[in-house]
């Protein structure tokens, strides 16, 4: 019997585990187990007879390190992460020692899964930009838009909640979107638009990103590495980018000519009759 199964949301681990612990509990062998998600499931008129998971009591085992690889692993994008982790459940009743099998193309594929969501969740952590938003009251409320690659929104959420507690705060995406009102964190699964908002902090971060950019340390290819260009749109200081790139040469020059005309320090004739000696 085929088992098709519907979640609730795209990367809702908690979702997942509950039937996945059914399924295993029923000996169901992941070729015969459906994943989706209701946003993306499809009825097929001519697929093979269905059945959701039913109810099972049992007691199953696995390793935490499974659940913390599992939990990272489903908020990818890609569509076959959940029959991935029943997969890897359903091998580790039988060996014992798969998460340690680093040449096993199961565990191979996991990591780099695993890799890329870890990317996305440092990428949103540097460049959520929040924007003040109008509205009354005691607490001040700001939106963000971010556009991340996977589905973080629920696992990089708690990680603002933390650094912005005195404030109310909404961090829309693509793939749903997260707000903190100082009591509790709230998640929506619905895919967001990005808002209009413009606010002096985009100044701020202009003027701060000028000041800290190094003409003689640019190494344009590593810069782009570390903030790729996909997110310069919704980053106001990356206006500035191309502009420091052009001037960077002419920059270094001036630094230069500054050093050169510049009176040596009191110390300097000291320093160099010390050597001498």
């Amino acid at each position: 019997m085929i088992h098709r199964v519907r979640l609730s949301g795209a990367g809702h681990f908690d979702d997942w585990r509950q039937a996945a612990r059914s399924l295993i509990l029923q000996g169901a062998e992941p070729r015969d187990i459906e994943w989706g998600c209701d946003y993306e499931y499809t009825d097929d008129l001519f697929a093979a007879p269905s059945a959701p998971p039913r109810a099972v009591t049992g007691t199953l085992s696995v390793p935490r390190a499974f659940l913390t690889l599992a939990e990272r692993l489903l908020c990818h994008n890609n569509p076959a992460r959940f029959s991935l982790a029943y997969r890897l459940l359903w091998r580790l009743q039988r060996e014992r020692n798969l998460l340690a099998q680093v040449t096993d193309a199961d565990m191979c594929q996991s990591h780099q899964l695993v890799k890329s969501v870890d990317r996305d969740c440092h990428k949103m952590k540097a460049f959520v930009r929040f924007k003040e938003m109008d509205g009354e009251g005691a607490r001040r409320r700001f939106v963000a838009w971010f556009e991340p690659d996977h589905y973080i929104i629920r696992r990089t959420a708690p990680f603002f909640q933390r650094r912005f507690t005195d404030m109310d705060w909404i961090i829309a995406t693509p793939k749903g979107s997260a707000a903190w009102d100082g009591q509790s964190l709230h998640f929506n699964d619905q895919p967001q638009t990005r808002p209009d908002i413009v606010d002096e902090t985009d100044d701020l971060w202009r003027t701060y990103f000028a000041n800290i950019f190094n003409p003689a340390r640019l190494k344009v290819k590593m810069m782009q590495s570390e903030m790729p260009k996909k997110y310069w749109k919704n980053l106001p200081e990356a206006d500035l980018i191309p502009q420091l790139i052009r001037d960077a040469d002419k920059r270094v020059q001036e630094m230069n000519n500054q050093t050169l005309n510049q009176t040596p320090p009191r110390f300097h004739q000291r320093l160099n009759k010390a050597r001498s000696t």
